[in-house]
C-alpha cells in the first residue's frame, strides 16, 4: 500500500469521524422534531398519528406566547445593552494603552466562566436591595451582564484586523472621535459586532438559571415557562416550543457564520 492509499484511507477517516460525531450531537436534537407532531397527549413513539395541534396550543395567545413576547422584549433590550458595552469594551482593549488590562479583560469576561447559580444569587441580593428583583429592567440588566462578554469577544476577534491608524487619520481630517467611530470604525467592524449580537441574543433568550432568580410571575421567560411545564405536567407542546427554538437556533448560527465570512472578506480586501 503506498503513500497516496494511506492518505485517502486516513482522509476517508477523518470524513466518517467528523460525520459519526455530527450525527451523535444532532441527532438528539432533530429528534423532538417528530413528536411534536404527535397526535398524542404524551411522549412516545411511535406516533399515534400526525397532528399540528401542539404548535397552535403554543402559538395561540396564552402563557406560552406571553412567554415568548418576554423573552423576546428581554432578548432585544440586553442585546442593545451587551452590544454597546462589549464593542466600547473591544474598542478599549484594542488601543493597548488601558492599564491593567488583563484584569480587565478578565472581570468582563467573568459572566461567562463563574457558574449561574453563582452569578444569579449574587444578583438577587444585589438586585433586590435596590428594587431591581421581578422586574423586566432587572431581568434585562441581568441578560445584559451574561452576554456582554459574547459581543466583548465577538469584537475584539474583529479588531485584530483593524488599524488603528484609520480612526487617527480622520481626527487629523477633522473628525470628531464620535464621528470618526460612525463612519470609520463602525463600516468595519459591524460584520463581528452583529455575530456578537446574535449570539447574545440567544444566550438571552435559553438563559433559565439567572431567570428563576431574578424574574416574577409577570416577567416569565421562555425557557422558564418550559421549565415549569416540564415540572408540572410534560406534554407535546413542550417540544412543538423546542422545535422552534431549535429552527431559531439553526438561523442564528448560520448568520453568524455568514458574518463572520464577510467579516474575514471585508478584511481581506482591505489587507
Amino acid at each position: 500500500m503506498n503513500h497516496s492509499h494511506l492518505c485517502l484511507i486516513s482522509k476517508s477517516l477523518h470524513y466518517v469521524f467528523g460525520a459519526v460525531m455530527m450525527a451523535f450531537l444532532i441527532v438528539p436534537l432533530i429528534a423532538v422534531v417528530p413528536i411534536s407532531f404527535s397526535a398524542g397527549s404524551f411522549l412516545s413513539y411511535p406516533l399515534p398519528g400526525f397532528s399540528t395541534q401542539w404548535y397552535q396550543t403554543v402559538f395561540t395567545s396564552g402563557p406560552w406566547m406571553d412567554a415568548l413576547r418576554n423573552s423576546l422584549i428581554v432578548g432585544v433590550a440586553s442585546t442593545m445593552l451587551a452590544t454597546v458595552i462589549g464593542t466600547l469594551a473591544a474598542l478599549a482593549f484594542a488601543r493597548r494603552n488601558l492599564p491593567a488590562a488583563r484584569t480587565w479583560l478578565a472581570f468582563m469576561i467573568s459572566p461567562m466562566i463563574i457558574p449561574s447559580v453563582i452569578s444569579g444569587l449574587g444578583m438577587y441580593f444585589l438586585f433586590g436591595q435596590v428594587g431591581l428583583a421581578s422586574t423586566l429592567p432587572g431581568l434585562v440588566l441581568a441578560h445584559a451582564v451574561l452576554a456582554t462578554p459574547f459581543v466583548l469577544i465577538t469584537v475584539t476577534a474583529t479588531l485584530q484586523g483593524f488599524d488603528m491608524n484609520l480612526l487617527r487619520a480622520a481626527a487629523s481630517l477633522g473628525a470628531s472621535p464620535i464621528r470618526a467611530f460612525f463612519n470609520v470604525a463602525i463600516p468595519l467592524i459591524s460584520p463581528g459586532m452583529i455575530s456578537g449580537a446574535l449570539f447574545a441574543f440567544m444566550t438571552s433568550f435559553d438563559e433559565i438559571v439567572v431567570a428563576l432568580f431574578i424574574s416574577g410571575p409577570s416577567q416569565r421567560t421562555l425557557p422558564r415557562q418550559m421549565f415549569d411545564g416540564i415540572r408540572d405536567s410534560i406534554n407535546p407542546s413542550i417540544l412543538a416550543m423546542s422545535s422552534f427554538l431549535l429552527l431559531l437556533a439553526v438561523f442564528v448560527l448560520l448568520a453568524a457564520a455568514w458574518m463572520a465570512r464577510q467579516s474575514k472578506q471585508h478584511l481581506t480586501s482591505n489587507g
